[in-house]
């Protein structure tokens, strides 16, 4: 499974009902256990973003698919980030290219 970092910013609606936002992070958790992904961290933030999901699943379409569905409730904008642990990322470092 790949690991995936949402940024998410709350829309003028998800403003006005913020008071439903951890409702709507239990439904949001149970949505994505039925589309096989897993949520690793879900966290309201202070600063730049409103909130962080650490999730893994299975592929980009999987993680985009999820991020879309969240997305379309208009209650926040999403940036997702894929991640790379230290074992992923040396792999990664030794498939680059010579120069």
């Amino acid at each position: 499974m790949s690991t995936y970092v949402a940024l998410l910013n709350f829309t003028q609606q998800g403003l006005q009902n913020a008071h439903e936002s951890p409702h709507r992070a239990t439904a949001f958790k149970a949505v994505a256990r039925k589309a096989g992904v897993k949520i690793l961290h879900l966290l309201w933030t202070l600063g730049a973003h409103d909130g962080v999901i650490l999730f893994q699943a299975k592929d980009d379409a999987a993680a985009t698919g999820l991020m879309m569905a969240l997305s379309s409730l208009g209650n926040v904008h999403t940036t997702t980030m894929r991640a790379f642990d230290a074992a992923e990322f040396a792999a990664l470092v030794d498939k680059v290219p010579k120069m």
